[in-house]
């Protein structure tokens, strides 16, 4: 198996991409001591057989330039393929700024075409490819070198399987005339925003069991200083702190280091220094914030009132529906969504775009009572009232 060290190498592999369909893209990073994956590994592979066309990019090599391989991804006319591509195309926006395009990703193609939730690669080379993976090398150390044998081989088969994968779910999709619903759902993927994480917003991801205003600005202010704080130095935000110590913290409201000692669930390092001084000026700004402008949680889907009759009614008709087209129950419309549905609301995705055709329109009749369902056996039928 070939390994490019040098950026000369990886712009004539790139050169000879730019003439095909398509290549196969992964990448293998670590992000277990980082607030930004660490690159380690790219693996690239042109339409062919077995390791035929397929090579191992390294990006620790000294003097390596991914430029070549962006370049690429900028070219419109070759398809860039990924399995499950979120984490690999943040790595090149936060990188380089670059989002390939065209994109492919037979996760998402593989929910559409009948291959259940979340569709892993594994399964996905097993039922589509007729091979089995070898993933003894899946949690090792990928910055470390000079990578084993057992290391490439692992690799390099993330992207050579990927291109079978491909062209049968592009097949597949061209038959069904579905290529349009996958394009809609890659939207998000190829959208910059998707992989920008603002502060101000990370209080959103914090867990909490109450919902006054004066505690959840006090968590907004500590959510804010850690996100800042973790990409500012590029560490994980549990190196900080953790949620659980942000909430307590919230809870207590400490206004000394005396009481930052008194914490149960603080790590040390935040107990002094530049964490403790930020944790403390957070605490006061969330204790001064003006109620105007204090947070106030999306109590919208809580306070619903659900119709629990046609929620069920809705979820008997998506089963239905799901496995009659063959698309995942979960990507067309998720239990929130069905509960949305049954309270009345209708700016809901499950009745935008391809699933309003698949199940949407339906579903809006089923709630009008223009349709009813009828069990025979395993099978549901939709009858007109």
């Amino acid at each position: 198996m070939k390994t490019l060290n040098t950026t000369q190498q990886l712009a004539e592999f790139c050169t000879a991409a730019s003439a095909c369909d398509y290549v196969t893209v992964d990448t293998e990073f670590m992000r277990e001591r980082t607030y930004y994956s660490k690159l380690c590994l790219v693996q690239l592979a042109m339409p062919g057989e077995d390791d035929e066309n397929a090579v191992l990019v390294d990006p620790l090599a000294e003097g390596m330039s991914l430029e070549p391989l962006y370049d690429l991804f900028r070219d419109t006319s070759v398809v860039k393929v990924f399995h499950a591509a979120r984490q690999d195309i943040e790595i090149f926006q936060v990188e380089a700024g670059v989002i390939p395009k065209p994109l492919f990703d037979t996760q998402v193609a593989a929910m559409v075409c009948g291959f259940g939730e979340q569709a892993g690669y594994e399964t996905l080379v097993r039922k589509i490819a007729k091979a089995n993976l070898d993933k003894s090398s899946r949690f090792t150390d990928w910055s470390r070198r000079p990578l084993s044998e057992a290391q490439k081989t692992y690799a390099l088969a993330d992207v050579t399987h990927l291109r079978v994968i491909y062209e049968f779910l592009a097949d597949q999709l061209s038959r069904a005339g579905r290529e349009k619903w996958v394009a809609e759902e890659l939207k998000v993927l190829t959208d910059p925003e998707t992989y920008v994480t603002h502060p101000e917003d990370a209080w959103k991801r914090v867990k909490t069991r109450t919902n006054s205003g004066r505690f959840l600005a006090v968590v907004r202010e500590l959510a804010r200083f850690r996100e800042s704080y973790a990409q500012k130095r590029n560490v994980p935000r549990s190196r900080v702190y953790k949620d659980d110590a942000l909430v307590e913290l919230a809870s207590t409201k400490p206004t000394s280091m005396a009481d930052l000692a008194r914490s149960r669930l603080l790590l040390r390092d935040a107990r002094k220094g530049e964490i403790a001084e930020g944790i403390l000026s957070a605490v006061k700004t969330g204790l001064d914030c003006p109620p105007e402008d204090m947070p106030k949680p999306d109590m919208g889907r809580d306070k619903l009132q659900v119709n629990p009759a046609l929620s069920d009614l809705l979820r008997v008709l998506l089963k239905a529906k799901s496995e009659r087209s063959g698309v995942a129950a979960k990507l067309i419309a998720p239990a929130a969504d069905l509960d949305a549905i049954a309270a009345g609301l209708r700016d809901v995705p499950a009745l935008h775009g391809w699933r309003k055709e698949v199940f949407g329109q339906d579903a809006l009749r089923l709630c009008d009572g223009k349709i009813a369902l009828t069990a025979k056996g395993a099978s549901v039928r939709v009858i007109e009232t």
